[in-house]
């Protein structure tokens, strides 16, 4: 581990955490888990410059990446995956060693939720990701997108009418073995999830910057009655803090 990450809360020794201690922290829990990892400068802002990517940083990443890592499957929105330039998980031999101790495949694959606007076929998130892409479309795409999609190597899930099915969506991952899930937006996706009651964690990473302009925030969509939160733990590397959030009121057993 690269940077030095401390543990706030739950309260505990002075020292930073270890690679096992930190690793078990971001651990899933056994069956059914919706993880949304984001970042946001502490003003609010979800994007400097057009992408999340100036907002990151080290101990960031590092959390990101036990996000994918400790993942049966990644999830983002199609807009996400092309501004982001996203290639799916290259694990790297600590990755694949992580995933196989914890009885994973070796590349976690990716999930695009699109309606057919933003997703075309030499997508970098299709061509160049190591395992075959799912893409998860409603049938109001068209056919011919959907025949590109699958001659690119993806595997097209049907979910919904004119709007992609989340809750539908999640049954046919889970039927693929795929129940614990790691979004990395964007934030019409994230909304969308809560909407449909499907988020059971956010990690959210607070960036040391203050931005202003006219950037969007974490999560977009129509108003829905607010999700209340459960602080589940505070960790800190300098001056970025990263929040971990339960939406359900039974704690995890994993991690803490």
């Amino acid at each position: 581990m690269s940077v030095a990450i401390h543990q706030i809360w739950p309260p505990r020794s002075a020292g930073p955490l270890d690679a096992a201690a930190i690793e078990q922290l971001y651990t899933y829990p056994d069956g059914d888990w919706l993880a949304v990892n984001l970042v946001c400068s502490a003003d609010g802002a979800v994007e400097l410059h057009g992408t999340a990517a100036e907002l990151s940083n080290p101990a960031d990443q590092h959390v990101l990446r036990l996000g994918s890592d400790l993942a049966d499957v990644l999830l983002v929105g199609a807009t996400t995956a092309m501004v982001e330039a996203f290639r799916g998980q290259h694990p790297d031999d600590q990755t694949v060693r992580r995933r196989r101790r914890h009885n994973l495949s070796s590349v976690a694959p990716t999930a695009v939720v699109t309606t057919g606007v933003s997703l075309p076929a030499n997508a970098p998130v299709i061509t160049d990701a190591l395992v075959p892409t799912i893409v998860v479309t409603p049938t109001s795409t068209p056919p011919a997108l959907r025949s590109a999609w699958a001659d690119a190597g993806a595997t097209v899930l049907v979910c919904g009418d004119h709007t992609v099915d989340l809750r539908r969506a999640r049954v046919l991952l889970a039927d693929r073995g795929l129940r614990r899930i790691d979004c990395e937006g964007g934030p019409h996706l994230v909304g969308a999830l809560l909407a449909a009651g499907l988020v059971d964690e956010l990690r959210l990473t607070i960036s040391p910057t203050l931005v202003v302009g006219t950037a969007g925030r974490i999560t977009s969509g129509p108003l829905i009655p607010p999700a209340a939160l459960t602080l589940h733990s505070v960790v800190a590397a300098q001056d970025t803090l990263m929040l971990r959030y339960l939406t359900a009121t039974p704690p995890i057993t994993a991690g803490g």
